[in-house]
């Protein structure tokens, strides 16, 4: 792979050279690491293709993968970037990896899950779904990005009600800007701050073997 990222990548067990199999890439939040979201899907590392990819920019104790002027405010120029390079990493590991493209999933958790709605509207229906943890829609891409069709495509969302990092108010208007625009939206709300709880894990582990099994 010629990518800028740092990635983890695990790959189906006894696979079958003649097969194509689905693939999870992951996308974790600032401050972690590419070693962050691969527990919350480990059900599928016998079948699925996973990718685990590291921000690229030093942010301790961990990393991110953009920067930001405020809260809710990325630096455009940055973001862009990095939204340019994600989609590149999907197209050539979907091509050397023999992925099937039509079982392709997206998962992010805060800045990750920014990216991860951000990046439906750019790849449109090379992605099959998309799982967003606690994230929300920048407003220079709701409002100046070209965006693909995502009429029909399966989105999960969730966000702790008491999310003081970003607030949950943020979640909800990512699920009506989807549904406005056409877009299979499974909204979960759950009593916690910014992370996964236990339930939210086993709803979202749901959401995917509906879309990857």
């Amino acid at each position: 792979m010629n990518s800028p990222f740092t990635f983890i990548h695990t790959e189906p067990k006894n696979m079958d050279p003649s097969k194509k199999y689905p693939a999870i890439f992951l996308l974790h939040g600032m401050g972690s690491n590419e070693q962050d979201l691969p527990g919350l899907v480990a059900e599928f590392k016998d079948s699925c293709h996973i990718f685990s990819l590291r921000g690229p920019i030093t942010h301790k104790p961990g990393y991110a993968f953009f920067t930001i002027q405020d809260i809710g405010e990325p630096d455009r120029p940055v973001f862009d970037k990095v939204v340019h390079f994600i989609r590149e990493f999907i197209d050539e590991a979907s091509f050397v990896y023999n992925i099937d493209v039509e079982k392709v999933v997206l998962m992010g958790f805060s800045q990750g899950a920014i990216l991860a709605q951000s990046l439906a509207f750019v790849l449109g229906n090379k992605l099959t779904a998309v799982v967003a943890l606690s994230g929300y829609i920048p407003d220079f891409v709701k409002n100046e990005y070209h965006k693909q069709s995502v009429e029909h495509m399966p989105i999960f969302i969730s966000h702790g009600e008491y999310d003081y990092v970003l607030p949950h108010q943020w979640g909800l208007e990512s699920k009506d800007f989807f549904e406005s625009l056409g877009a299979a939206v499974t909204f979960k709300s759950y009593p916690d701050g910014h992370g996964v709880t236990p339930a939210n894990h086993l709803d979202l582990v749901t959401f995917l073997k509906e879309q990857i099994s």
